[in-house]
């Protein structure tokens, strides 16, 4: 029976795994800070036939993560953990970001993920089995200006991820990092401007999900803005820049509120 633990479950993404995954002789293990939306995601993958613990734990509280960790591996084991958890960053009118939004998407974009995905490394590390995933973002290879944290965060964590993975594959554990575009969610909605090649949360959940079945180091996806955001390191500074104005945002007025 698989174990999978997968935070930031209660929207987008995170439910999308969730449900993707549920079915019978699986057992989920949800996190997100929201207990009520967490819950109703649970009981969608219940009636799919998966066994589900749900636990509403802020990522940034290392300690209550790791304990909370260490609990389901001594109980339960795990197979996958995916660290999904994250926040968006940028300004309500597009200006300079703040110092304040910054550091809190650092923590809990960047800190956050590596409080889940560490403790699961050194458990599975010593038990020889499993595999982790980290959600990062196409904004690793080409940042946003309008979101400078969140793109710094999705980058060390794509670079933390391919690191750990030559390390942990001696060990028969899997360390693979996720690169997704534009995905239609609650979060991403409260942003306007241009979302190329935007797709379901269900379809990049799809893809995230085949691409850890075939242990791809980076699952980087759709793959004609993947290979625009990987292009976008070898070209001149200028026309780097051009380029990227074509992705500015700004937080809607129901974000702002």
């Amino acid at each position: 029976m698989p174990v999978i633990l997968i935070t930031g479950a209660s929207s987008g993404i995170g439910a999308a795994l969730a449900q993707h995954y549920a079915a019978p002789g699986t057992t989920l293990i949800l996190n997100a800070r929201g207990l009520e939306r967490l819950e109703a995601v649970a009981e969608t993958c219940r009636r799919q036939g998966a066994a589900v613990e749900t636990r509403s734990l802020d990522v940034r509280d290392r300690e209550g993560v790791r304990a909370w960790i260490g609990d389901v591996a001594g109980r339960l084991g795990l197979d996958l953990v995916i660290a999904n958890a994250g926040v968006n960053g940028g300004h309500p009118e597009g200006g300079l970001e703040t110092e304040e939004t910054a550091f809190l998407v650092l923590d809990v974009n960047l800190i956050g993920a590596l409080n889940v995905a560490l403790p699961a490394v050194a458990l599975m590390a010593a038990r020889g089995h499993g595999q982790i995933a980290l959600i990062s973002s196409l904004a690793a290879y080409a940042p946003l200006p309008d979101a400078p944290a969140y793109s710094g965060t999705k980058a060390a964590l794509l670079a933390h991820g391919l690191a750990l993975r030559e390390k942990l594959a001696p060990k028969g554990v899997r360390m693979n990092v996720a690169c997704p575009g534009y995905v239609k969610t609650a979060m991403g909605a409260d942003y306007e401007g241009w979302r190329p090649l935007e797709m379901s949360a269900e379809a990049a959940a799809r893809r995230i999900a085949k691409g850890l079945a075939r242990d791809e180091a980076v699952v980087a996806f759709p793959g004609l803005l993947a290979a625009a955001a990987r292009g976008a390191a070898l070209i001149p500074e200028s026309w780097r820049r051009l380029g990227m104005r074509g992705f500015s945002f700004r937080m809607s007025e129901r974000q702002q509120r």
